[in-house]
C-alpha cells in the first residue's frame, strides 16, 4: 500500500534512560509516525471513521512516551509501533523516536531509533 498518514515532531516529556537521573528529571522524546493504509475508504465516504484519527495516534503516541519509565527508547518505539498495528486498520507503521537532549557528553545533533512493524497478512484492512 502506498497511501500513508504521518505525523512528524510530537513533543513529550517522558522519564525514559538508563541513568536515574534520566528517570527521575524526565526529558524531551520527540516522535515521528508514518502508517501506511488505504486512504481510498476515506476518500470516497469523507468521513474520518474511513481512516486513522491522527489526533487520536498523536494522544496513542504521547500516552506511551509520558508512560511508565522505560531504560530503553528503542523498548518505547517498538510499544508506540505494535500499538499503532493493534489499534488502528493500518498495513506497516515506522516509528522514530528521537532523544535530542541524550546524555552524550560531546556535541550532537540528535539521537534516534527507527523501528517498522508490518501487520500480519490479511490484516490492515478497513474495519
Amino acid at each position: 500500500m502506498t497511501d500513508r498518514i504521518t505525523l512528524t515532531g510530537l513533543d513529550v516529556v517522558g522519564h525514559h534512560g538508563v541513568f536515574a537521573v534520566e528517570k527521575e528529571q524526565g526529558q524531551h522524546f520527540v516522535v515521528d509516525i508514518t502508517t501506511w493504509l488505504d486512504l481510498t475508504p476515506a476518500a470516497r465516504t469523507d468521513d474520518v471513521a474511513d481512516t486513522l484519527h491522527y489526533g487520536e495516534l498523536a494522544e496513542y503516541a504521547a500516552g506511551v512516551i509520558a508512560g511508565p519509565p522505560r531504560d530503553l527508547i528503542e523498548t518505547v518505539a517498538v510499544e508506540i509501533a505494535e500499538g499503532v498495528l493493534g489499534r488502528w486498520p493500518v498495513t506497516a507503521v515506522e516509528v522514530t523516536l528521537h532523544k535530542p537532549t541524550a546524555p552524550i557528553p560531546l556535541t550532537f545533533a540528535d539521537v534516534s531509533v527507527t523501528v517498522r512493524r508490518t501487520a500480519a497478512p490479511g490484516a490492515g484492512s478497513a474495519p
